[in-house]
């Protein structure tokens, strides 16, 4: 049996899963560049990559603090391996087409833009102050999601079929974003951060909206993929992802501007 943690190392293990949201998003988001539709796209998705990044740069950079090891948020970005990161699984599915792209991103917005708003009343002021900032960004990266959401799926034949197709797909993936365990049961008591499963209610309420406005059909199945946040599973996406990602730092050590 595992030992419990201890209340830092579920800390550390929390802001992990709020920077490796925030950075695997921003890398798949920013695989758009040079590749969008049309040019307004391609600096929409490029802008909401940065962002992102940005925000990866806050987790992780507190993270690395309370680890106590001396790694920079660029360490835990770059350094670790596929087993040691604690996404989401739905943010390291591949974008596959413009749809699934803006859909994925809808679906994590909806649930950022909710988790800031309760992180912004931690009673860590460090978390508090990187939420109000953070939220600022999430709260037009939920509102140009759900209009272009709702501008496909309520489009022509063809852009809903996309819409309906990437919700199907991506829907069992929405799951893992409200289970708890006891890194969150610890932040709970703490009063760091919310319950996972508290936060549903009010998603659904706002998922519903903007998916009945976009004519979409939420699919009637609670399965739900788990594993990425606790990194006990990750897709095989997410080690082709970070050969990518980060390969320079590997192959040039220490390497910097």
């Amino acid at each position: 049996m595992a030992a419990p943690l201890t209340d830092n190392e579920a800390l550390f293990q929390f802001l992990l899963r709020m920077g490796d949201n925030t950075l695997i998003l921003g890398h798949r988001v920013s695989e758009w560049c040079g590749h969008a539709p049309v040019l307004e796209e391609d600096i929409a998705l490029a802008n909401t990559a940065l962002d992102l990044i940005g925000q990866t740069q806050m987790w992780l950079g507190l993270a690395g603090e309370v680890q106590g090891e001396g790694k920079s948020a660029d360490d835990l970005a770059f350094l670790r391996d596929v087993w040691d990161f604690r996404n989401l699984l739905l943010v390291e599915v591949p974008n596959e087409d413009f749809g699934r792209t803006l859909m994925r991103q809808f679906l994590f917005d909806a649930w950022h833009s909710i988790q800031l708003g309760h992180l912004m009343k931690s009673s860590d002021d460090r978390i508090a102050a990187i939420a109000a900032k953070t939220s600022k960004e999430v709260t037009y990266h939920l509102e140009r999601s759900a209009d272009t959401v709702v501008g496909l799926g309520d489009g022509t034949a063809q852009s809903h079929d996309f819409m309906q197709t990437a919700l199907d797909y991506l829907w069992p993936y929405v799951g893992e974003m409200f289970t708890s365990d006891p890194v969150d049961a610890a932040m709970v008591k703490a009063g760091i951060a919310p319950d996972p499963a508290s936060l549903r209610a009010d998603y659904d309420v706002l998922i519903k909206r903007v998916l009945t406005e976009a004519t979409l059909t939420i699919p009637d199945s609670d399965f739900a993929h788990k594993g990425g946040r606790t990194g006990a599973m990750h897709t095989e996406h997410l080690g082709h992802l970070l050969t990518h990602m980060q390969w320079l730092q590997r192959a040039y050590p220490g390497a910097s501007w």
